[in-house]
């Protein structure tokens, strides 16, 4: 089994992010539940076990308390006085509610349908730091003095806890508490963290230049840009900020261009209020013709790495888009047509599959001009076979589709403009993936997803049933991109 590594850490690194994010906080905060609990109960006992004894020192001058329940009050009055009167208490509640409304908002439901609440809610996690340091500032967790423990002997005096302080071997214990820790975990990562910012910040303080703004069918934007010193590769993703729409807010977009073009792009489809917002502003809801001075300021933080930078790390490639999830490989496909026009001996890359699964015809419009021009210049240059594509409709029923076969035998698909006739349905991986083995026998074939991550399961064993055991024979390694 081959996985992307970089997307196999990436996957299991979240993973353990969330379950250490969530268990130990949660032991922990039961945990002290219960100890308050105990705690309140022992302060409010006559003094007639070892525990009230202990829980009342402090009381009278010259003693020093072991139980942070310094007011006699019953539970639950006496664990709420604690948690919001103490410091440690109060800064325990207010982390732990950071913490809940982190993870919640983690959730897909979440993240999909209200990203600015994901996005916001995330930045909570200054209060939780903050807090974190703070808790241990109370000392509520206690324990015996080196000077009292050589004075007064545990092992000795536990018995003998009615005559403490009326026997000289078994003085009045004294007890202090544990200086703050905390700040000694946190302190380096929050070092690297600020740092980290300031660099993002000042690579978003350089100039962007709009340069063009291409407006594409079913309301998806292209927006053109220049920024001194910007290198990228393919696939990459840039965070898009306009102060115009939202001074706080940065979202990612995939680039679309290729590295050899001399600006970069991203393509935005209008589907929310920041992304109208952007649509407005760049002078999309007007008629006329939009000067470029008037375009709106743009800050650009990125661009980051996907595993789609691996693609000619190969001879042939399985490139599979499930709706949106194409835009990565728009930019590979730019690139590879460059490489291949430059410098086509030296290009590793010799043959591409290219599978792009879309629900409605929406989504074809601004994506089935790039396929029309690769699909002509390489026509023109006699290599046609060079790029092998498929474009399957899944969200028509067999009626509609019935509808467009009977214009199957026209030169160009109905739908798309393009040579290759559209499928409906979905592939039938089984059969794709023998057929492409069989053509590429003993060969490491690449197989990029961006894609849902139910089809992301269904490749993975594809690319693992697939694979032949033989290390001479063909392998698929696959690499992914969830979305």
């Amino acid at each position: 089994k081959k996985i992307c590594f970089v997307c196999a850490i990436i996957y299991s690194t979240v993973h353990l992010n969330l379950f250490f994010a969530f268990f130990p906080p949660a032991i922990h905060t039961i945990a002290h539940l219960f100890n308050v609990e105990k705690s309140v109960n022992a302060r409010n006992e006559n003094k007639t076990t070892i525990q009230s004894i202990l829980s009342h020192l402090g009381d009278t001058e010259n003693e020093t308390y072991l139980n942070f329940a310094r007011k006699k009050l019953p539970n639950p009055e006496g664990g709420l006085y604690v948690a919001f009167t103490t410091l440690a208490g109060l800064s325990g509640v207010i982390i732990t509610l950071c913490l809940i409304l982190i993870i919640t908002s983690s959730t897909k439901t979440i993240r999909r349908s209200y990203f600015e609440v994901f996005w916001f809610t995330h930045h909570l996690f200054v209060i939780f730091f903050v807090g974190l340091v703070i808790h241990g500032v109370g000392q509520i967790v206690r324990g015996q003095t080196k000077t009292s423990l050589e004075e007064h002997k545990p092992k000795i005096c536990a018995k003998q806890f009615t005559q403490w302080g009326e026997i000289p071997e078994c003085p009045i214990p004294q007890f202090s508490g544990n200086p703050p820790m905390t700040w000694k975990w946190v302190v380096g990562p929050m070092i690297l963290y600020l740092f980290e910012r300031l660099v993002r910040f000042w690579r978003s303080q350089q100039k962007v230049v709009i340069t063009k703004v291409v407006i594409h069918p079913f309301k998806t934007i292209e927006l053109q840009m220049k920024k001194k010193g910007f290198k990228m590769e393919v696939g990459q993703y840039i965070f898009v900020k306009c102060p115009a729409v939202s001074m706080l807010e940065w979202h990612p977009f995939t680039l679309t261009s290729a590295p050899e073009e001399d600006y970069f792009s991203i393509h935005i489809r209008i589907v929310g209020d920041w992304t109208e917002g952007l649509f407005n502003v760049c002078g999309c809801n007007k008629q006329e013709f939009q000067d470029a001075w008037k375009l709106p300021k743009i800050a650009v933080d990125g661009p980051f790495g996907t595993a789609s930078e691996d693609v000619f790390s190969y001879e042939t490639v399985m490139l599979v888009g499930a709706g949106i999830g194409v835009t990565p490989f728009a930019s590979v496909l730019k690139s590879v047509w460059y490489k291949y026009c430059n410098d086509a001996i030296n290009l590793r890359l010799k043959k591409i599959y290219f599978y792009w699964l879309c629900r409605d015809t929406h989504a074809f419009e601004w994506f089935a001009d790039l396929l029309q021009s690769l699909e002509t210049q390489m026509q023109d240059r006699n290599n046609a076979a060079f790029l092998s594509y498929n474009i399957y409709l899944t969200g028509w029923d067999e009626s509609q589709a019935t509808h467009f076969t009977v214009h199957h035998d026209e030169e160009k698909d109905v739908i798309t403009g393009l040579k290759q006739k559209t499928l409906y349905g979905r592939p039938n991986w089984e059969n794709e993936f023998k057929m492409i083995a069989n053509q590429h026998p003993s060969s490491r074939i690449g197989v990029f997803l961006c894609g849902p991550e139910a089809l992301a399961t269904t490749l993975n064993k594809m690319s693992i049933s697939n694979s032949e055991a033989d290390p001479r024979g063909v392998h698929f390694i696959f690499n992914k991109e969830n979305f």
